[in-house]
């Protein structure tokens, strides 16, 4: 697992640190201000269908069955029921982005709109056709990943940074003067990025033996098992990605600059979420989709507490550095050209309130792919949906009072509830968990975590005072001294208690470094 995982994690670091740079760009190039949260409002809108129709419901509900055929039936049915999934693909894609076209064209037609949304609006209809690209890549992604490929797939989400920077850079100046007429070149820049990312995925699957052909399917038997499938998880989905867009929408309506300074934060929380916890879930959805399908219960539990383990040890020591380090961080990185003091402020509270939430937001993406691969995608849907609307009501309580800070807390207190009631679920319908192992290393690793914590808050204030951040040097120095004092500390102290996730990871590294020498 930690092999697997471990590999996807070092492309998904490779990935995220170019799409920390690509966010980076953005801040240098639009700041926090109303044209970039036109931007990312925009863009918003093509995630949810990616969510919906791509790595999502989709991925998670194809992927079982994926597995299921690979075990049980020929490979070329096998590789027949993937091309027909991809067919239907394809056509809800298109119709989706047809209908998107034509919604939004109308809306500018009728005119009478702020020049923010006017400006979200067009930006919106030039990335319309995005959904296809990304959804292919997330299906492309699902089947790599379930035919025990990580690497690569993660990888590509390197490619789609890369060409994105690259559109800042290369296209934004031919595209006019001021900020508003520039940031098209943002939109270009998507849709380049989502053909160069789905294009990546195909020498790896055409070397697995995969080659597409149309398959018809409105009659298919596997499609209608996706879409059964798909129904309850794209109801979970949506409801999440309708209740960003409200948030959202409703941000950008108190004031524009609350979208750019979260969505900011999010970036920068989605680091160490994507680093180990994503790429551990993608690794355990069809691991544990293998064991439930041969009804291996216990290596199933065994796996998925592995797992938690893993997740809280390494992410319990991220949130701590998001949390107290959240202002030097944002300097650090995002305090460059139109990206002013006052920006650093409003993005650094976001990430203040958002970093509590570092390990729930992990764990919930692990032990909802639990509940997937026992094809169960009832019971997170509910648990989600009853989740959302506390979120909501949360950021409406919440939002014109603290603005950013107020989407942060919503998200991490709805966040909190979620993993509780999957847990909760998922002991009724497994049985006991068995999560001693869990219990056992509880104490050791909240010591530790308090080691650290004070260690950080501590070193950061004595920087700050007696050093300052007038410089990069200093700048670097604010976050990194804090960070690597802590994180020995942390690790000092669980491996002084034997904890497992700090033994095997430490071994593994270990013998790496024997090997080299």
């Amino acid at each position: 697992m930690l092999k697997s995982s471990g590999a996807m994690a070092a492309a998904t670091m490779t990935s995220r640190l170019l799409g920390m740079v690509r966010e980076m760009v953005y801040a240098r190039f639009m700041a926090d201000g109303w044209e970039a949260g036109a931007f990312q409002l925009a863009f918003m809108v093509p995630n949810l269908f990616r969510r919906l129709l791509g790595e999502g419901a989709l991925t998670a509900s194809f992927i079982p069955i994926f597995k299921e055929k690979e075990k049980t039936t020929s490979e070329a049915e096998m590789w027949r029921a993937a091309n027909a999934v991809i067919s239907a693909l394809i056509i809800a894609s298109s119709v989706i982005i047809g209908l998107g076209i034509l919604v939004v064209s109308l809306m500018l037609k009728r005119g009478h709109l702020s020049p923010q949304t006017d400006l979200m609006l067009h930006l919106l209809r030039w990335m319309f056709p995005y959904v296809l690209l990304v959804c292919l890549t997330a299906i492309f992604m699902g089947i790599l990943n379930a035919r025990g490929h990580f690497f690569i797939p993660a990888i590509g989400a390197a490619v789609l940074n890369v060409v994105m920077i690259a559109s800042v850079f290369f296209l934004a100046p031919h595209m006019g003067e001021k900020l508003h007429q520039q940031i098209y070149a943002l939109a270009i820049g998507v849709l380049a990025a989502g053909i160069a990312q789905a294009a990546f995925q195909l020498p790896s699957l055409h070397a697995e033996g995969f080659r597409y052909i149309w398959v018809s399917p409105w009659r298919d038997e596997t499609v209608r098992r996706v879409i059964r499938q798909m129904v309850p998880a794209t109801i979970g989905v949506a409801a999440f990605q309708i209740n960003v867009l409200m948030t959202q929408g409703m941000a950008f309506w108190v004031d524009p600059s609350i979208v750019a300074s979260f969505q900011y934060a999010v970036r920068l929380m989605e680091l160490p979420q994507g680093v180990f916890g994503v790429s551990l879930a993608t690794y355990l959805l069809p691991t544990l989709s293998g064991l439930a399908a041969e009804k291996k219960y216990p290596e199933f539990k065994s796996t998925l507490n592995q797992g938690l383990d893993h997740l809280i040890f390494i992410n319990l020591l991220a949130g701590i550095f998001l949390f107290f380090l959240a202002e030097p961080m944002i300097r650090l990185l995002f305090e460059h050209g139109k990206f002013g003091p006052e920006s650093t402020g409003r993005v650094s509270l976001a990430l203040v309130c958002l970093a509590p939430g570092l390990v729930a937001f992990s764990m919930n993406n692990i032990m909802a792919r639990a509940f997937y691969a026992l094809g169960d995608i009832r019971s997170p849907m509910k648990i989600s949906i009853f989740c959302l609307a506390l979120n909501l009501i949360f950021a409406v309580v919440l939002i014109k009072s603290f603005k950013q800070a107020g989407l942060g807390l919503a998200n991490t207190l709805s966040a909190g509830c979620n993993v509780f009631l999957l847990f909760y679920a998922l002991r009724r319908k497994l049985g006991a968990l068995e999560l001693n192992s869990l219990r056992q290393i509880l104490g050791a690793t909240l010591g530790a975590a308090a080691v650290a914590a004070l260690a950080t808050w501590g070193l950061s204030r004595i920087w700050e005072e007696h050093i300052g951040h007038v410089g990069v040097l200093r700048r670097i120095g604010a976050v990194f001294v804090p960070m690597t004092v802590a994180s020995i500390l942390y690790w000092g102290v669980a491996l002084w208690f034997k904890v497992p996730p700090a033994m095997e990871m430490g071994g593994m590294i270990f013998k790496k470094l024997l090997r080299r020498k």
